[in-house]
Formats: C-alpha cells, structure tokens, sequence
C-alpha cells in the first residue's frame, strides 16, 4: 500500500473516531439533562410565611418594616445553608393591604451591598417602584409610600438591582404582598390564611453541600435550572389541610424555571386568578403553565384521609427539541404534598361569577408599540439606565406587540401596569390569559399582543422598566425604560428621586 493512501486510510479513521466520539458524547449529554424528582418523600411541614403587623399611623397609614439580612438556615439536612432573607434568615413575611390603604414600608439594608424593593404587580408611582434607580446601599434606608388603588391580588415583593438581580433573588430576598378588596371579600372563597388559603412560593435550588450552587451549567440559554424545588424555603414539602377546598396561590419565584402546574393523579382545579386578580368566572383546568413571575390561584377539591402531590410536568413549549431539552421542558418536580385530614371542614361552593378584570379590551388603544426579544436585548438595545426608551401618556390606553425572534424562551414584564392578552399568535388565548396580567410567556418564534392603560401618576425624569422576567436574561441587558408624561411634556433626563439621593 502507497504512503498516501496509508495517510489517507489513518486520517479517516481518526475523523471517525472522534465523529463517533463527539456523537457519544453530545447522546450523552442529551440523554442526561433531564431532571425528575417524581416519587419525592415528603418529609418537611411546610413553612407559610408569617403576616406581617404593620403600625397604624394618625391619619391611617398602614407601616410596614423590612429589614434585608443575611443569615443561616438549614433548608436540608446536615448544614447550615448562607443565605439571604426580610426581617430573617431567608424569604420575608407576607404583606397584606386593602384597596383604599395608605401604605408605608420602611426598608433597611444591612446586607454587604446595595439592593432595591421592588412591588412586582403593583400600581404606584415611580419613585416608589424600587426598580434600579431606587437602590437602596449597604447600611441605608428608604421607606416608599403610596396608596393602593387596585383589586385583590396575589402580588409579591423582590430585589431590582441591574445586573444582579438573579443572584439576589436566588438568595432569599422574596416574599408575597396580598391585596383585598370589598368585593373579594364578600365572594365565599377559601380565605383563612395559613388554612385553606396557602401561599406557595416555588423556587428551585441546587446545593454543593450545604451551600447553594448557582451555576448555571453548560448549554443553559435560559439561565439557572436548579435540580430539586423549595416552597416557602421548604424542601420536600407536605402540608395537611383540613377543608374539602383548598386555595394555593402559586408564585413562580424561580429565575428561569417554567413550571407546568398540575396533580400527580390529574385531578382538576378550578383557576380563580391570575397575576392580577381574580378572573371573571373561574376555569376547570388540569395543568397551569407559570414562567418566572406569574402567579396563579388555583382551587382544589381534597376527599377525607386523601393525599395528592402538586407537580410540575413536561410541556413543550421551548420551540426547538434541543431548548426543550436543555431548558428545562421535559423536567418533572414533585411540589408540594397535600394532605387532607380524616374529617374534613364542608366549604361553600365557588360562586359563578368572580370579578371582571380591571384592563382595556384594545378598543380605545390610541396607538402600537412593538417589542422584539433577542438576547442581549429587546430592540436591538440592550439596557441604559440613562437613556428612556418609550413615553407614553398618562391616562391613555395602548397596545404593545411583543415577539420573540429568538430560540429561546422569553417572557414579558411591565411594572406598574396590568394588561390584557388580546391575542397569541393571532388567536384568542387560552382561558389561564384573559384575566389580569403584568408578566406573560413568550415561547420562541412567538408574537403576543396586550393592553394596557397607563394611569400614572406623570414623572417624566422617573421611569419604569419593562424586562424579560427570566433574570439571566434580564441580567444580561433584556430591559427597557418608559416614562409617564402629562400630554405635550417632554421626557427626562433620568435622575433618581430627591429622598434617594445618596444612597
């Protein structure tokens, strides 16, 4: 045989050899990444957050206090855990304000750096959002106020820092913010708290030893995908109820997981509210789909002495096979385990009519914005905390077109405004949609349309953001800025607020 073809014949079956080897080794990670806790051993009371008491000023001005800390806590067996809470060692208490309510939190920061408050759903001005530009430093204080002018809602609290509000967020630093109203009050819904109505906060985490391990791994377009979940800082979660209704009003707080919320034995549950509050008439469903920062309150019927597990199934909607795998879509997580005692306490039917949401239909839109999402950013523009993207104006309602160009999946966030979905894709949404909302998924190569109507108050030197809500990407410069004008004012220039100045 000739020199040449003796090169030739070594150098073929070295191409193959690596062929077969990079094939071996890409099946392998391929048939490894997905994650299932199915079958979990629910051994953990489940935690419920405390309420907490605020004090009642002169004029009737409800006062909160959060102090921002870091701490210790054994959230598994064998260590204590470093993290990060409000007023404790991790998550915070549960605010809890009617419409109506003058609110005050005093907010102070004894962690090692600068963080924000920020009321995730939550109408109030600007200067009080707790977005990047009201940080709050190590050592300082800031104490927001405004008055809530809102329906009952399942809202919640979180950091807002730029750049870092993953990690803060994967800490500790989150809790839930309740509103009531007149009307919710008179609806015979489940509404003790702690009792048959159980805040359930799904975070998911990955420890090294004791400690949290934060990385995000190889091929993660979506962020961080822990391997195992916590509710309310509780792993392996089960939680005995002694009513034949049950209300969970589930909060993604996780930073890039999608969770496909259903029951092991697919019993059904009846959706009474979305991000915004409660919906117009309730929905029979089997499965809600939460991306990071939706929240849904959902109720379930339990028979005496029965046990059910919440579970996040598969779902495939992460566009390409490859996302779908490595994004987490075909994960399955045993939540939280219910279990109802031997005699249960009789509940009241759900009533028929609930509440029509408080959100324009699209009709009076005076005008069309469009978003595109491709990571770094949205438009093109990645994050400037100098720079205002959009100005609209105060009192008038528009409609915001947002599409994700990209093969990975997104989400959508406005503060300060719930909006209506008019449509995916084209067509009505689903039923889980059309309630009020301030946070919707955008699955790859897909267009949603809202509304929205911008009450204000005006400030055109103090924006709000708009973001994807999966916090990688945030992180990563998918934000935007919008200022609220009077009609005929011009915009900024961006400055922080007087009271904040300092800190």
């Amino acid at each position: 045989m000739s020199r040449p073809k003796r090169v030739l014949i070594i150098l073929a079956t070295v191409l193959a050899v690596l062929a077969m080897s990079l094939g071996g080794g890409a099946l392998w990670l391929y048939t490894g990444a997905d994650m299932s806790t199915e079958g979990t051993r629910f051994d953990r009371e489940l935690a419920i957050p405390p309420l907490a008491k605020p004090t009642v000023e002169k004029d009737g001005t409800r006062v909160f206090d959060l102090t921002m800390q870091s701490g210790r806590k054994e959230l598994k067996p064998g260590g204590a855990t470093p993290t990060w809470g409000f007023n404790g060692d991790h998550l915070g208490p549960t605010l809890r304000a009617k419409r109506g309510d003058k609110v005050r939190v005093r907010i102070r920061n004894t962690l090692g750096e600068a963080s924000t408050v920020h009321w995730h759903g939550m109408r109030l001005p600007a200067r009080m959002d707790g977005g990047p530009h009201q940080m709050v430093a190590s050592g300082a204080s800031w104490s927001p106020h405004w008055t809530v002018n809102q329906p009952a809602a399942s809202l919640w609290y979180h950091p807002h820092p730029h750049g870092r509000t993953e990690r803060h967020v994967q800490r500790g630093l989150a809790g839930m913010f309740l509103l009531d109203d007149d009307g919710s009050a008179r609806l015979p819904l489940p509404k003790r708290y702690g009792v048959d109505d159980l805040p359930v906060i799904v975070q998911d985490v990955t420890f090294d030893g004791a400690k949290f391990d934060f990385d995000r791994g190889f091929l993660r377009n979506t962020g961080f995908l822990g391997e195992r979940t916590m509710v309310n800082g509780t792993l392996d979660p089960y939680r005995t109820v002694g009513d034949e209704l049950v209300r969970l009003r589930l909060l993604n707080a996780s930073t890039a997981r999608i969770y496909d919320f259903g029951f092991s034995d697919d019993r059904p549950f009846t959706l009474i509210g979305s991000d915004g509050g409660l919906l117009a008439k309730g929905v029979r469903l089997d499965r809600v789909q939460l991306s990071p920062g939706e929240r849904a309150e959902i109720v379930v019927r339990m028979e005496p002495g029965g046990r059910t597990v919440l579970r996040s199934f598969p779902h495939n909607s992460y566009g390409s096979g490859w996302e779908q795998r490595f994004g987490g879509g075909d994960d399955t997580f045993d939540v939280l385990e219910l279990r109802a005692a031997a005699t249960l306490r009789p509940s009241p039917e759900l009533p028929a009519e609930l509440s029509e949401p408080e959100v324009p239909d699209g009709s009076d839109s005076v005008r069309e914005r469009r978003f595109t999402l491709v990571t770094p950013g949205i438009n093109g523009k990645e994050m400037r905390l100098d720079r205002i993207d959009e100005v609209v104006v105060r009192g008038t309602a528009e409609t915001w077109i947002v599409r994700n160009d990209h093969g990975v999946p997104h989400n959508f966030h406005v503060h300060d405004v719930q909006f209506r979905v008019l449509a995916v894709d084209g067509r009505e949404p689903p039923p889980e949609l059309r309630g009020a909302k301030d946070t919707v998924f955008v699955p790859p190569n897909t267009t949603v349309r809202i509304a929205m109507r911008f009450t204000g108050p005006a400030d055109p030197h103090s924006p709000y953001m708009y973001h994807c809500h999966l916090l990688f990407h945030e992180d990563q410069g998918m934000m935007g800025q919008f200022v609220v004008v009077e009609k005929g004012q011009r915009a900024g220039p961006v400055r922080a607020p007087a009271s904040h100045a300092g800190h």
